[in-house]
């Protein structure tokens, strides 16, 4: 792992995991530790007085970024917490449906079946046959699960668990045809992909800017259409409420100001962008898609299975996920990161287990020789093995 770009990571550990968490440039972590400290030294100045320009100028930052307008974007802890502040505030009625996929994250499966339980809407995974084949076959798998009570569409712009990108262009388009309201989880996609709110023109729209943009963990953002901004209501009320200050944008008024907070991480976030501004990121972002690719063949030999999708720039961006057999997933992540020093999750989801390596620009080729040397040891010790011949537990067309 090379580390021109001042990333804090240890030296020691060859880190494939940048999907979890992010990492920071020391430059970036510097600021964020800089805006600390000012909170420390005038905590009332700074929180009461001087926040709310502060929040507004990162904001501003942060939509031309994305391609949205600064007042309909309010920063979150992480997506999660975006998320959640729409789905509370729903108005379906009890046997509407929300048509998804089986490829969601964890968290947001749970979130939806909280309130699905509590208010009888019917939140429907249709299933998504692996591997993708092409675009086309995808969204007909999607839409199949389209009923006369579907009213809402939920979608990962890019997934976790199996590390695809979406065709969520295509799907809002359609959606907005079909009179649906639109609500994608972009966690994944800030600085990963290119990403424009005002084309893609989703109704909600929630990312992380702690991922892919590398700004402090603890940020995050959400999007909303204004004129769906005032369904939502606070998930904690605060000062926000009946503002004795209002900013001119009850959005951000009712989400932004929930009480006492260190927003420094938010604060952050306009130096990461002009980090990514004065390292080429797009180029960078590019180098590491090739090295994604590149990387995707002898890790499949080795393991004996498939790509979930066509290799390319389609589905594929600076993550992979490979199924791999195995009844010792903790385990085996385990003995990657105690033995071998990798970072790397090992994730089961709908009864498949995925290895999911990602690049970023301290990754090389020696980290991906690293990483198949030891799946080779760990193989030989019986942490996991070749795919039988017989269908995948989730899906057929693994080998």
């Amino acid at each position: 792992m090379k580390n021109d770009f001042g990333f804090l990571l240890r030296p020691d550990i060859t880190f494939l995991n940048f999907g979890s968490f992010g990492a920071c440039p020391q430059i970036i972590f510097d600021t964020y530790q800089q805006w600390q400290r000012k909170l420390e030294e005038e905590p009332v100045q700074h929180i009461a007085f001087r926040g709310p320009k502060l929040l507004s100028d990162a904001r501003a930052a942060l939509g031309n970024f994305i391609g949205a307008d600064a007042e309909d974007v309010v920063f979150t802890h992480n997506p999660t917490h975006a998320l959640n502040i729409v789905i509370k505030n729903l108005d379906f009625l009890p046997g509407d449906e929300i048509l998804t996929t089986d490829l969601e994250y964890g968290a947001m499966d749970r979130t939806w079946d909280y309130y699905s339980q509590q208010r009888g809407w019917k939140y429907c995974r249709q299933h998504i046959p692996l591997p993708i084949q092409d675009v086309e076959r995808f969204e007909r798998a999607f839409w199949a699960g389209l009923t006369p009570k579907t009213r809402a569409i939920f979608l990962s712009h890019i997934t976790s668990s199996t590390a695809l990108i979406l065709p969520v262009e295509k799907i809002c388009a359609r959606a907005k045809e079909l009179g649906l309201l639109t609500i994608i989880d972009g966690a994944h996609a800030p600085a990963h992909v290119s990403l424009n709110l005002q084309e893609l023109d989703p109704d909600f729209y929630a990312g992380a800017c702690h991922k892919w943009m590398m700004a402090p963990k603890g940020s995050s953002f959400l999007y909303a259409k204004r004129a769906l901004q005032p369904k939502l209501d606070p998930l904690i009320v605060s000062w926000g409420y009946q503002s004795a200050q209002p900013s001119g944008s009850t959005f951000i008024d009712y989400h932004e100001f929930i009480g006492t907070d260190d927003f420094s991480a938010y604060l952050t976030v306009p130096t990461a962008i002009e980090f990514m501004k004065q390292h080429d990121w797009l180029n960078v972002r590019q180098q590491c898609r090739a090295l994604t690719q590149k990387a995707i063949e002898p890790f499949s030999e080795l393991l004996e299975t498939s790509p979930l999708a066509p290799v390319g720039e389609t589905f594929f961006g600076q993550m992979c996920s490979l199924p791999i057999c195995t009844d010792k997933p903790i385990e085996l992540k385990r003995l990657l990161y105690d033995e071998f020093r990798i970072e790397i999750p090992v994730m089961v989801h709908e009864g498949q287990t995925y290895i999911r390596f990602s690049m970023q620009v301290f990754n090389t080729w020696d980290d991906i020789e690293i990483l198949l040397d030891a799946m080779n040891v760990s193989r030989d010790r019986g942490y996991w093995s070749p795919a039988p011949n017989t269908s995948d537990k989730r899906s057929p067309g693994f080998r």
